[in-house]
């Protein structure tokens, strides 16, 4: 099994239209929806692949339910930890020659999420063991990278 870590994970909405008019009503002439966020790129990638993979890190609101829905779909597991406020965050792509991203802000990941989050890896240990990791991708708002703390990480990873 291979673990992915998503700090701020979202639903990519993925539009293109002919031309972008500021100011005006655009049409789309194509619209998709995509799990989004590094670690869930990399899940969704390993299924491709053929690779179990399990997906960790937060979710909250209904979109979060969506994004754990469509992992799924992509034949990932997950196992992230729910927030009691705030949504994943969306964020829309527009094509229309050249592509504008705007990508939301996300929930505010607590102390005692991050914390839960830190004893999900702990209790992972023994699968650690011997193996490569990566930690990819951004931290939101609420987090710094100050406050993901290497003594968090598994001894075995720390080696990697």
């Amino acid at each position: 099994m291979i673990y992915t870590v998503t700090f701020n994970p979202s639903l990519d909405y993925v539009i293109q239209v002919d031309k972008l008019v500021p100011g005006e009503i655009n049409r789309t002439t194509h619209e998709a929806v995509y799990p989004g966020g590094k670690g869930n790129n990399v899940s969704v990638i390993l299924s491709n692949l053929g690779h179990s993979s399990k997906a960790l890190g937060f979710t909250a609101g209904f979109t979060g339910e969506a994004l754990e829905n469509m992992l799924k779909e992509f034949g990932c597991d997950t196992a992230f930890i729910r927030l009691p406020e705030g949504s994943t965050r969306i964020n829309v792509k527009i094509n229309a020659g050249e592509e504008t991203e705007i990508n939301g802000q996300g929930p505010v990941i607590t102390e005692e999420a991050q914390q839960a989050l830190f004893e999900q890896l702990d209790a992972l240990k023994k699968e650690f063991t011997g193996k490569g990791n990566s930690f990819c991708g951004g931290c939101d708002e609420g987090t710094s990278p100050e406050s993901i703390k290497v003594s968090s990480v598994p001894d075995q990873a720390k080696q990697s």
